[in-house]
């Protein structure tokens, strides 16, 4: 089995961890501030702790209809999470599963929102370059999109 990783890097000017607290309402955001992108995004099995399964719900802006998530790590205290896809069509037939990790670390006047993709292949097929340039476009701005709804609510992300 083959890996190939995607590294995503958004600077923010806000602290670490008012940026992950953002992040970890993602369910909730993700689909007000980008439904083209994500639809809806429910729970199925769990509390949102580790194990917790999801359904992602893609919206028209995306070529995939809906997918299966399972949190896989969760540490607050050092702004990190961890998930996997594990079903559905946005493994494209040739993926075994996509496992993200999302972490959120200081750096001078704000922090840095470090994303890794690892697209776990199934054999010698792996995503096209062109695929992969537009998922990291994706994940940047969704990012940022996150990042404004915050800035946007200070009652709640300060």
């Amino acid at each position: 089995m083959s890996t190939v990783t995607l590294e995503v890097e958004v600077p923010s000017q806000f602290p670490a961890d008012r940026v992950f607290k953002v992040f970890s309402d993602f369910d909730t955001i993700a689909p007000k501030v980008l439904p083209q992108v994500f639809k809806s995004i429910e729970i199925v099995q769990g509390n949102g702790d580790v194990g917790t399964i999801k359904t992602l719900t893609f919206g028209d802006a995306v070529p995939f209809t809906s997918a299966k998530f399972k949190v896989d790590g969760l540490d607050v205290s050092n702004n990190s999470y961890s998930y996997s896809f594990v079903e559905g069509d946005i493994l494209m037939g040739i993926l075994d599963s996509i496992s993200y990790h999302v972490k959120v670390v200081p750096s001078d006047g704000g922090s840095v929102f470090k994303q890794t993709v690892k697209y776990n292949c199934k054999g010698d097929e792996k995503p096209a370059e062109e695929f992969l340039k537009k998922e990291k476009e994706l994940y940047e701005n969704t990012y940022k999109a996150l990042e404004a709804y915050g800035v946007a609510h200070p009652e709640t992300y300060n």
